[in-house]
């Protein structure tokens, strides 16, 4: 059966479910397969829970042992195909291409999803907006995305992130976008890139994709390596800048006007050829950190190319509060906590450190997570760090994760205390029990350090 044939079934049965235990009656289950699961081998338990169809890409077998065996031995209702992960993704780009409307692509090694959710929340000034929910940006998240498609949207927001060579290129496959962005390229999954070279090679596939197209992109101006990855590829006709700086091709222009601690910013529409240049304008925001300014000028930029008036644009940016712990300001009846405990790399690093050492607030004090899947650079990675603290002079330092020990042996400059693991950080919240403060709580997911925030 090809993808046509099987999307013409889709169409009959529109609900499309991995996971054996959520069956809804006549929905269809597709086997995913894991590190650690198979779900070839729950297929017939999922017909006998009401879906119609099960696509394998194994012949089912009898449910696991401890299972309540099925009484059908026909396996009516299986579709054997060649390899179901490649079958999802090919049954959702199908499914976009029923759509004839426009389709953001981003991806970025950091910021994607905070501008994500800026960009949606302004095109939603106007307009009906699909957008990826959470972190649902890979080869699985992506395709589920792209289901939830329906006829009343008026345009998409995909984001896409990747951790291997070749990752975006699949992805940008799968959901063809029609214009895009890159928020930056940085020094993250280098274990799994294998180099930064590899980074910008990964993520300038969707660039890749866009130029073959014809289909415009959205750059950061101020951006070197960006604009040094757009040269390499023979730069584009079509493209909208947006920056800090004052380069004549810059369509929206931003500064940031203060953090104290929420960042302060005036952005303007400019055209020097046509000599045209819009009155600044001010925007109160409830995000954390300047460098979350160029994620602004991305949605501003979006949302203006999308006729998006200028009023409603800056009524979606001082409306939206971040959430998923990322660049958010939590009072507490002890102290304050800056949360950005969802990931970590050293571009993120950096910028955490650099913009809560300019935020004009006291006392200070820093828990930071190891940063991980850095390969061989991963000491070197981690002695920046432990530099850029010293320099930095907070009141109050502490390191989660072994990987910092090297680092603080090798400079005495700087006064922290170093934990094993976040049990460790619980137990001496509760010793000390810091009050008071301004706290920043930076980390990867796997550090685990969003359990923090209600213990401080």
């Amino acid at each position: 059966m090809d993808i046509k044939e099987l999307y013409k079934l889709y169409q009959q049965h529109p609900c499309i479910t991995t996971d054996s235990r959520d069956c809804p009656e006549g929905s269809i289950f597709l086997a995913l397969k894991g590190e650690s699961f198979n779900g070839n081998k729950f297929a017939l338990q999922a017909l006998e829970k009401g879906c119609s169809y099960a696509i394998v890409d194994e012949t089912p077998s009898q449910p696991p042992r401890g299972e309540e065996a099925s009484p059908s031995e026909d396996k009516r209702g299986v579709i054997l195909v060649e390899d179901c992960l490649q079958t999802f993704k090919d049954l959702a780009r199908e499914h976009r291409r029923q759509f004839d409307i426009p389709v953001i692509g981003i991806t970025g090694t950091n910021g994607k999803t905070t501008t994500k959710e800026l960009i949606r929340a302004v095109l939603a000034e106007c307009y009906n907006v699909m957008a990826t929910e959470g972190n649902f940006n890979n080869d699985v998240g992506v395709p589920k995305t792209l289901f939830r498609l329906n006829d009343e949207h008026d345009i998409a927001v995909v984001e896409m992130g990747a951790s291997h060579p070749g990752d975006i290129k699949t992805l940008v496959e799968t959901a063809e976008p029609t214009c895009g962005l890159i928020t930056n390229v940085g020094r993250a999954h280098l274990q799994g890139f294998g180099s930064f070279e590899g980074v910008c090679k990964t993520k300038g596939e969707l660039y890749d994709f866009l130029m073959a197209h014809d289909c415009p992109l959205f750059v950061n101006r101020d951006n070197e390596y960006l604009m040094k990855m757009i040269a390499e590829k023979g730069g584009s006709p079509d493209i909208y800048y947006y920056g800090q700086s004052d380069n004549k091709d810059i369509l929206i222009r931003g500064e940031v006007i203060s953090c104290a601690p929420f960042l302060k910013f005036r952005w303007r529409e400019q055209d020097h050829e046509a000599g045209y240049t819009s009155e600044w304008m001010e925007v109160q925001t409830h995000l954390i950190g300047a460098y979350n300014l160029d994620n602004m000028l991305a949605a501003i930029t979006i949302g203006y190319v999308n006729n998006i008036p200028f009023e409603q644009i800056n009524h979606a940016l001082e409306s939206y509060v971040p959430t998923n712990n990322r660049s958010q300001l939590t009072e507490t009846e002890k102290n304050h906590l800056i949360v950005d405990a969802y990931n970590a790399n050293p571009t993120s690093m950096k910028a955490a450190i650099d913009n809560f050492r300019l935020m004009e607030v006291s006392p200070k004090m820093a828990i930071l997570g190891k940063m991980g899947e850095l390969g061989d650079v991963s000491d070197e990675e981690h002695q920046k760090v432990v530099n850029m603290l010293a320099d930095a002079a907070f009141d109050e330092v502490w390191l989660v994760g072994d990987e910092y020990q090297k680092a603080l042996s090798s400079l005495s400059t700087l006064q922290c205390t170093l934990f094993h693991d976040v049990e460790e950080v619980k137990a001496a919240i509760a010793q000390k029990q810091p009050q008071g403060r301004y706290i920043l709580i930076k980390g990867s997911n796997s550090n685990k350090l969003f359990q923090l925030p209600e213990l401080l």
